[in-house]
């Protein structure tokens, strides 16, 4: 790192300690109870014109320089999902099931799967008017969502050209699993389920039908060091089109009035603090 270098902050800081398990933070948010003395060292988030940040946290970010600072930030929209997409092993070519796709996470999925080439991503949710603005293209089709498991797998897996290799689930506090469990049965033989959303109760796992058909079900959060600067390249290479997110900028005298705005942004905004 050098002085006056442009870089790209991660609020996803893991300590540098050679043991099984390391302590993680998100930097000046939260920290589990084992790693309360981790975020005790660096307890300030960004909020301020200047920031003081473990190196460790940054990522150089040279070579993008058609980007101002206000649409760049929004870059920290996709990475949370790009690091269950890595996680999931997507593949270029392959089949991809994004859940939850009308939320913010769900339609940064659905931008990535695109730009990590998948042959065809499916967009699905509850709400058919959200999906159609997630239609990005002849690669992204979508399936509206009726609460009923079987008829909604079907659904998915016919959209899938007979099955999905990798569904990705981004639904946020869910109060059932009917899309959960509709996205997993939409795989295809040897498929892979990632979870990095939440649910309100449990995941009923069908042990049978898994065991039969090699299913593999994955839970992320965050995601790994280096993937910052692989998502970075995908926007250097042009195969990531962050366009579709629309910064709101607020200086930072105005955050009460930022703050009221971040509550009720649509998934395809994002509230951007100015110093």
């Amino acid at each position: 790192m050098k002085p006056g270098q442009r870089v790209v902050l991660s609020s996803h800081f893991v300590a540098a300690e050679n043991v099984e398990d390391p302590a993680q933070i998100l930097i000046g948010l939260t920290a589990s109870p084992d790693a309360a003395r981790v975020l005790a060292d660096w307890p300030d988030g960004t909020l301020a014109e200047y920031a003081l940040m473990p190196v460790a946290a940054l990522t150089p970010a040279e070579g993008l320089e058609e980007f101002d600072s206000t649409g760049l930030v929004t870059i920290g929209r996709f990475i949370i999902p790009f690091g269950g997409l890595l996680r999931g092993r997507l593949a270029a070519g392959e089949t991809l099931v994004v859940n939850g796709a009308t939320g913010a996470y769900g339609t940064a999925a659905v931008l990535l799967g695109v730009a990590m080439g998948a042959a065809q991503v499916i967009a699905a949710g509850r709400n058919q008017d959200a999906l159609e603005a997630r239609a990005a293209g002849p690669r992204v089709s979508t399936v509206s969502l009726t609460g009923d498991v079987q008829k909604d797998a079907s659904a998915l897996r016919e959209a899938a050209g007979g099955g999905a290799h990798m569904a990705f689930d981004r639904v946020g506090q869910a109060r059932d699993p009917k899309a959960t469990l509709a996205a997993l049965h939409s795989l295809r033989r040897g498929g892979r389920l990632v979870l990095m959303g939440s649910m309100t109760i449990d995941l009923p796992v069908p042990y049978t039908t898994m065991m039969l058909n090699n299913w593999e079900i994955m839970g992320q959060f965050m995601y790994p060091a280096a993937a910052y600067r692989r998502l970075l390249d995908l926007l250097r290479s042009g195969l990531l089109d962050i366009s579709s997110i629309r910064p709101r900028v607020y200086p930072l005298a105005a955050l009460p009035e930022a703050m009221e705005a971040a509550a009720s942004a649509g998934s395809l905004e994002c509230i951007v603090m100015e110093p």
